[in-house]
Formats: structure tokens, C-alpha cells, sequence
């Protein structure tokens, strides 16, 4: 399979106005960024490379392996994941099971894409990574691959953990990737519900068949990160992935996408999905609005897997995934 190649990035249209929801977003968790899924432009971006917490974008990748292993023959959707005292053990947002049990894997992929539920991807990191901790150094190194040059995962779920870093960019990377490289189980990012042993599981993302045009893809929520969503958009041949993180609430940050999907979907190109990828704009043209200023000093981007949390880093409290 082909990976994305990094192709420089264009200045994009950036606009003078001020976004009238970004107030809303807590500045020191906020990041947004909007992208030209046809060509990878960025039309739009706040915060985009500041190091932010992933929250449940985090089951993005979880399923990126899932489908590449799918791809490559190692499981089917027939195949039974069984889930550990590990898995079972995790918060929720979770499916519950007894002890012993497994999942399909076809329920397993409509479990993260839709419910996120946290004792399922556990079950899927232990059962393609060999471990958790496995499967999470796969995640990153598939992360370097794709171009998403400031993540580190540390689990499957997207849980609490201080060093799990990502950004507003490298999730849009990650979004396009997603479509590009598997459009045959985009679908599973549709979904707003599934059936589950009779019972019928609603998802999360309330855009879905409420906004013209919205298609996937993820959302997320911890304490530390504030509500994260990565959206993918079509309408009339133009496309959009917009990524927003941080926000204060489910609604304000669907409100914001809302407002960026009015602004930006006039100045996308038409188009397949871009084959290439971005780089960040440099840090002072980063800001193509004027926005409040963080609040507390940025998070140090990671670096590898053997990064540590430096010194001052606020421990991360545990939280609702979605």
C-alpha cells in the first residue's frame, strides 16, 4: 500500500475575521484547522501544530491498523477478538462484557467508529498488537508513515495519559489518510447507531444526518483535551476535513464546525481526495484569525517513544471518552 507523501504546504485563503464561536473554546486546549481534502490546502488554521491531547480521534489510528491488518490477510471481519481482564477493566465509554467473552471483529470496528467504546479497543490493540503497549509503538510509527509528524500514542483508547500528544494538523492528516487508503470501510464513520447483541447503541457524533454534507468522521473527549471532533465534508465535488479540539461543550464545538463548514466549503476545489499531504504553515502565519492567546504555556511536542513528561506538566485527570 502506498503511503501518503509530505508535499509543502500553500499560504491558503486566509480570512482577517474573527471566528465568532473560537471565544468559546478554553485557549489552552483550543486548536482548529481546515483543510482542502482535494489538494490538501489549508484554508484555515488556529493553534494547528500545538501539542493537544487526542481523546478519542485517538480510535482513528486503533482502526487505521485495524483496516491495514484487514488488508493484509492477519484478520476478518469473522474474527473473534477475545477480551482480556485488561480490556474488560477499562472506563467508560464501553460495550461490558463477562468475563471470557469476545467480540466479532466486524462489531468490534462499529464499537470504535461509533460508540468508542474503550474495552473494545483494548481488546483490538492486544489482539493485533500482541500488547497494548505493543500496539500503541505500531500506532506511532504508522503515525511517522503517514506524515503526522507530532503524535505519540501511548494506548488504544485514547484514555488519560500525560504523554499521548497529538495536533489539530496531524488529526486532519490522519482523517484524509483514513479516506484515501480505505474508502471501502469509510462507511463505519457514517454510522450514528449499531445493533449490539439486539440492542441498538447510539453514537456520539451529532453532526451526522443533521449538517448537509457531513460524512465521518470522530469524535473525543477527555477533561484534559475539551471536545475534540475531526469532520469530513462533501457537497457539490468540493470536500473539507475540518478538525476542532478543545471546545467547551458537544454543541459549541459542533456550532464552530458548523459556522467553518459555511465559511470555507465556497473556497474548496473540486475533486478526488488529495493524494498528498501538508506541512504546517510556519508558527507566525499559523493563525489565519485572530484568537485569544493560550492561557497557560503550550504542552512540549513529543518527540519519540521514549519521551518523559518535563517537569510542570499538569497530571491528566480521568475522564468520559466519546
Amino acid at each position: 500500500m502506498a503511503l501518503f507523501a509530505v508535499a509543502t504546504l500553500l499560504a491558503g485563503c486566509a480570512t482577517s475575521e474573527t471566528l465568532s464561536v473560537a471565544p468559546q473554546a478554553a485557549p489552552d486546549k483550543f486548536a482548529a484547522i481546515v483543510v482542502d481534502a482535494s489538494n490538501g490546502r489549508t484554508l484555515y488554521q488556529a493553534y494547528s501544530t500545538a501539542p493537544r491531547y487526542p481523546a478519542s480521534l485517538t480510535k482513528m489510528m486503533t482502526l487505521y491498523l485495524t483496516f491495514e491488518a484487514m488488508q493484509q490477510g492477519r484478520v476478518a471481519k469473522t474474527t473473534f477478538i477475545p477480551v482480556s481482564e485488561n480490556a474488560r477493566s477499562q472506563p467508560p465509554s464501553k460495550l461490558g462484557f463477562k468475563r471470557g467473552e469476545q467480540i466479532e471483529l466486524e462489531s468490534a470496528i462499529r464499537a470504535l467508529a461509533t460508540k468508542s467504546a474503550n474495552d473494545v479497543a483494548v481488546a483490538v490493540g492486544e489482539y493485533i498488537g500482541g500488547s497494548e503497549e505493543g500496539f500503541a509503538r505500531q500506532m506511532t510509527a504508522k503515525a511517522r508513515q503517514l506524515g503526522m509528524t507530532s503524535t505519540v500514542f501511548r494506548n488504544a483508547s485514547g484514555l488519560p495519559d500525560p504523554q499521548q500528544r497529538t495536533t489539530a494538523r496531524d488529526m486532519a492528516v490522519l482523517g484524509m489518510a483514513l479516506r484515501k487508503h480505505f474508502p471501502q470501510h469509510y462507511s463505519y464513520f457514517s454510522a450514528t447507531d449499531f445493533n449490539f447483541r439486539g440492542k441498538r447503541i447510539r453514537g456520539h457524533n451529532d453532526l451526522l444526518g443533521r449538517v448537509n454534507g457531513v460524512d465521518g468522521i470522530k469524535t473525543g473527549y477527555i477533561r484534559a483535551s475539551g471536545f475534540n471532533i475531526v469532520t469530513s465534508v462533501q457537497t457539490d465535488g468540493r470536500k473539507l476535513v475540518i478538525v476542532v479540539m478543545g471546545g467547551d461543550t458537544a454543541r459549541k464545538r459542533n456550532a464552530q464546525v458548523e459556522e467553518m463548514i459555511v465559511r470555507y466549503m465556497p473556497l474548496a476545489a473540486g475533486g478526488s481526495v488529495a493524494s498528498q499531504l501538508f506541512t504546517p504553515a510556519p508558527a507566525a502565519t499559523a493563525l489565519a484569525a485572530p484568537l485569544p492567546a493560550p492561557a497557560t504555556p503550550g504542552m512540549p511536542i513529543p518527540v519519540d517513544m521514549g519521551e518523559t513528561v518535563q517537569q510542570g506538566d499538569a497530571p491528566v485527570p480521568m475522564g468520559e471518552l466519546q
